[in-house]
């Protein structure tokens, strides 16, 4: 009877190239309300993006727009995780979606205020620096995450939404 729940967890741990360990290392709360859980989009490209409002990298909102518009239909999700882990986003949520949608007429799925580095960042960005390595270094590093959880490639805050080294990776992975 017990060795169920002991291969469910085996067939868990054998997935080394994948993220989706734990129901907390995937689930976001929605800046809307509820949550956001990267299961749920599983099948489908999905890149995460740490986002600040008051950084000097804000203008790639815009960016991070039109590559979710491009490719949304063929199963894209672009999520933005707004920190003030390097001190640059504004005081609220509200703030935050205010400033979004004024600004950039922003729609795609967007979390609360997370951490994303050190002791206190989300398990997933923990997660992601345990098992890949990669940890945002400064606001809009970006994380593609492949169809089946896995990680595909982290880029910096200088490598632009639209550049060909992040549509490259993304578009063979589309439906």
């Amino acid at each position: 009877m017990r060795i169920a729940p002991l291969l469910a967890v085996m067939a868990t741990i054998a997935l080394p190239a994948s993220i989706a360990l734990a129901s907390e290392t995937t689930v976001f709360e929605s800046i809307d309300g509820g949550t956001l859980d990267l299961e749920s989009w599983r099948g489908g490209p999905v890149l995460v993006v740490n986002t600040a409002s008051r950084c000097g990298f804000a203008p790639q909102f815009d960016g991070l727009q039109d590559l979710y518009d491009r490719y949304r239909d063929r199963g894209l999700v672009v999520l933005a995780v707004p920190s003030n882990d390097f001190k640059q986003e504004l005081g609220s949520e509200a703030e935050i979606k205010d400033y979004c949608e004024l600004n950039f007429d922003l729609d795609m799925p967007m979390t609360t205020i997370t951490h994303v580095t050190g002791g206190e960042a989300h398990p997933f960005f923990r997660d992601l620096a345990e098992r890949e390595g990669y940890a945002p270094s400064w606001n809009f590093n970006k994380v593609l995450i492949g169809p089946e959880g896995e990680f595909v490639a982290g880029w910096g805050s200088t490598t632009l939404p639209l550049s060909d080294p992040i549509t490259s990776e993304i578009e063979p992975l589309l439906n």
